[in-house]
């Protein structure tokens, strides 16, 4: 397939991609869309996420076909000196080199920062680790269900629930992700100031951390602690959608605002002047909510959703992953955008954020193993005789 040239804020920016799964590859994807030339190194076995799920073909499973659309694959053998003599001439025309390999693998293979700086000083490169490589677990495996545990998000779930659960979505990964890329823009808008490269490192458990700790440290940040390391309101057992005569629905009836308005227009029984104020309802929430559970239960979601909306409160039906890809602002807003690929049209979750003048766009289909090799390495001079290739 022939990808469009990218337009967006990164075009012109060249990234030697070597993660796999999804941290890192969520990473690269978001800068394919945003028009960034993005070259995955695959071992000749591919990717793991080529077989984890349902496709139209072999080694084209959903989940990597999302997360690495828009990429030109190429296929080295980094056990071989061809596979390393190519990875270091495509290092010299990169701007950003990504991986994903623990730090003494990496090392061992020869494309640490010293050699890849070695190679090509204004780099940016950026380690992407389970664990920081600054703590004694540096060199544990990680995956996303470990790290969930790992970062108290399981704990949290008990909390709620009563069952140490994970949630729902590979949450860690995408975090972890997104902090990637956060990451490596911010280094790279530095060396646009300065011409100075640099390494980055993130780490999916630090990042988890930090993620889970935003709201939950609260009085364990302060010395000396004023309380346990938790935010009540996130993990009240009652805190769930609520029941409705035929169903459910979501909503939040928090601050001063919507609390009288709610009580005026609905006027329950139990509503009182001891839950007046948002401190008054904070330092009982899990009752609060209990209560509200009990009010809901008389009218039906259409005519919540109808009542709350026209107070203005947030309220929203539950919908399944499935309703997304007909949901009717998604799809006003024109959130998904169809490609064309060998195997089919691929409609595609689209791009979340909005550029006046640099628009990004989906980048194009997901490359099959090796697709691209022949026309990278003729980019270098090279054939893929004796490359490792």
């Amino acid at each position: 397939m022939v990808r469009p040239a990218g337009s967006g804020p990164l075009s012109g920016v060249r990234v030697v991609d070597l993660t796999s799964m999804v941290m890192g590859p969520y990473a690269t994807q978001i800068m394919a869309d945003m028009g960034a030339d993005v070259i995955k190194i695959e071992a000749p076995a591919g990717d793991n996420t080529r077989y984890i799920s349902v496709g139209p073909a072999p080694g084209m499973a959903g989940v990597f076909v999302n997360v690495n659309r828009g990429k030109r694959s190429v296929v080295l053998d980094l056990q071989s000196d061809g596979g390393k003599a190519s990875l270091r001439q495509l290092i010299e025309s990169a701007d950003i080199f990504i991986h994903a390999m623990r730090a003494k693998a990496i090392a061992k293979l020869g494309f640490d920062y010293e050699a890849v700086a070695a190679i090509n000083p204004s780099i940016v490169y950026t380690n992407c680790y389970g664990y920081s490589r600054h703590g004694p677990d540096r060199d544990q495996p990680a995956y996303d269900d470990t790290i969930q545990a790992e970062c108290g998000l399981t704990a949290v779930q008990q909390m709620l629930t009563g069952e140490a659960n994970y949630v729902g979505t590979i949450v860690a990964d995408k975090v972890a992700g997104l902090t990637a890329l956060y990451a490596t823009m911010m280094a790279l808008y530095h060396r646009a100031r300065t011409g100075e490269g640099q390494e980055v490192e993130v780490g999916m458990f630090e990042t988890m951390a930090s993620f889970m700790l935003v709201e939950h440290a609260n009085g364990a940040m302060f010395d000396p602690p004023l309380g346990p390391a938790c935010y009540p309101r996130a993990v009240a057992p009652n805190r769930k959608p609520y029941r409705t005569k035929d169903g459910h629905v979501s909503a939040l009836i928090y601050n001063d605002k919507h609390w009288a308005l709610f009580v005026e227009a609905v006027k329950p029984a139990w509503a009182n002047s001891e839950l007046a104020t948002l401190a008054q309802r904070a330092g009982q929430i899990d009752r609060v909510y209990g209560l509200l559970a009990e009010t809901f239960l008389e009218r039906t979601t259409g005519e919540w959703l109808d009542l709350l909306r026209a107070l203005g409160i947030p309220a929203a039906p539950l919908r399944t992953p499935d309703e997304l890809f007909h949901n009717p602002h998604l799809e006003a807003a024109g959130f998904f955008e169809t490609v064309e690929s060998p195997y089919g049209d691929i409609r595609f979750p689209g791009i979340p954020t909005w550029f006046s003048r640099t628009p990004g766009k989906v980048a194009g289909p997901a490359p099959s193993l090796g697709e691209d090799t022949a026309d990278v390495l003729s980019e270098l001079g090279l054939d893929q005789s004796g490359m490792g290739a």
